[in-house]
């Protein structure tokens, strides 16, 4: 469940950029102390690498409910019967498709939405192991076929009761195209779990997440298993790439996990499509950012996740051969210098 915390209404003044990737990308920085209620973007390849920029979050109503949120879940963490595990609504094996209701739908911007879905039973959670995600099936009329589709739960794996799927509406993408049509009280069979990446506590010293559009989603359940347990030390960096500000999905949670954590988070965001007052990287991903900001391919105990876009994936890591083959390690990883037993493509 999670332990986010509302973020501090301070805000503080950015040192240059260079200085804090690398000291980041050892040790703390010692002029890093206390709360950071900023988003900190990513330099601009080449000129823009001398300064940083950062965009900032204000008081919306969204981060409020965001806040109120982690509130009820708080306390329903501490409702829990020490000892008693909760039932686990996702199994695996011979269990077959679930037909799950849709509870209630939320607009996030001009092409996305969160999608609640209720499992089974009320005392019911995912119990999806990190990392892992969910199959979505649906008929069209008249198709021969199910189209089938995986997507990560944005929702916590031990929330009773209900699971949260982000869906961004694409062209021609059948299955988004349905889910944003459904209507609450409509129903979606959904299977599970589709083991990823297993994670474990300090498996990794330090882990970089590069993302793009809804690739977001198994890095942001990477996130929340790290920060909700105190044991788990790990350091995280998020390069987060997108076409425009409105297209920057779970900003607010993210914005709450850099605050609450300065030292072992940065989030770095880059946009195809930046708005005038933009001081973040623009364009794509590159490999000049990338070169800044993750932990150095020398460093034996860390991890590269890559989830995005097709040419996004080709153009940094190279894509997958298939569910279980991550495929040849290519792109700009390779070119750093990164083993392919350092990365690993969602």
């Amino acid at each position: 469940m999670s332990l986010f915390v509302a973020s501090r209404s301070a805000f503080r003044v950015s040192a240059p950029l260079k200085r804090q990737i690398r000291s980041y990308a050892t040790d703390p920085s010692p002029s890093s102390k206390g709360g950071n209620n900023t988003l900190l973007y990513g330099a601009a390849a080449a000129a823009g690498l001398a300064g940083a920029g950062y965009y900032f979050l204000s008081g919306s109503t969204a981060a409020n409910k965001a806040q109120e949120k982690v509130k009820n879940a708080s306390a329903a963490v501490a409702e829990k019967i020490p000892g008693v595990e909760a039932k686990k609504a996702f199994t695996g094996g011979d269990q077959g498709f679930l037909s799950l209701k849709l509870e209630e739908v939320e607009i996030l911007n001009h092409n996305s939405k969160r999608l609640r879905f209720r499992l089974p039973e009320d005392d019911m959670v995912s119990g999806l192991p990190v990392a892992s995600a969910i199959l979505t099936k649906f008929k069209p009329v008249d198709a021969e076929k199910a189209v089938l589709r995986p997507y990560t739960p944005i929702s916590d794996e031990d929330t009773p009761g209900y699971i949260d799927l982000l869906v961004k509406k694409y062209p021609n993408g059948p299955m988004s195209t349905h889910l944003h049509d459904m209507a609450p009280g409509q129903r979606l069979d959904v299977k599970g779990p589709l083991p990823k990446y297993s994670w474990s506590p300090n498996k990794h010293e330090h882990i970089a997440l590069v993302a793009g559009g809804t690739g977001i989603t198994p890095m942001y359940q990477l996130l929340r298993t790290i920060f909700n347990n105190p044991e788990d030390k790990t350091k995280v960096t998020l390069v987060f790439g997108n076409v425009s500000a409105d297209d920057i999905l779970l900003k607010n949670e993210l914005a709450a996990l850099e605050n609450h954590y300065p030292q072992r988070f940065r989030a770095f965001y880059v946009l195809d499509n930046p708005p005038k007052q933009w001081t973040g990287a623009k364009g794509f991903i590159n490999k000049e950012l990338l070169k800044t900001v993750l932990p150095e391919p020398k460093n034996e105990n860390i991890k590269v996740f890559v989830c995005g876009p097709p040419g996004m994936m080709d153009s940094i890591s190279g894509n997958k051969k298939s569910p279980r083959d991550q495929g040849e390690l290519k792109g700009i990883l390779k070119e750093l210098g990164y083993t392919p037993e350092q990365v690993y493509k969602f």
